[in-house]
C-alpha cells in the first residue's frame, strides 16, 4: 500500500487530498497530478487527535448516562 497525494484540482478530485491506495495503482497514479507522501503524513491527515477523540468520547458517556436517566424514570412511573 502506497500513500499519495494530489498537486493539481480537477474536477474529480481536490488540492492535497490523500488517498492510500495498492502499489500498481500508485505507480500508474504518480505523475503530473499525484505524488508519494510518507506514511506519517497519512496518518496525520487521516487520524484525529487524542485530545479531540477523549472530548467526543466523554460527551457519548453522558448522553447515554442521559439515556439511562430516562429509561429509569419511565420505569419508576409505570410502577
Amino acid at each position: 500500500m502506497k500513500s499519495i497525494k494530489s498537486i493539481r484540482k480537477t474536477k474529480e478530485v481536490e488540492l492535497g487530498e490523500i488517498k492510500r491506495v495498492d502499489n500498481k495503482t500508485a505507480h500508474n497514479m504518480v505523475g503530473s497530478m499525484w505524488q508519494y507522501i510518507s506514511k506519517t503524513e497519512w496518518k496525520q491527515a487521516t487520524r484525529k487527535p487524542k485530545s479531540e477523540e477523549n472530548q467526543v468520547g466523554n460527551k457519548s458517556e453522558s448522553s447515554s448516562d442521559q439515556v439511562k436517566k430516562k429509561k429509569n424514570e419511565k420505569n419508576s412511573k409505570k410502577n
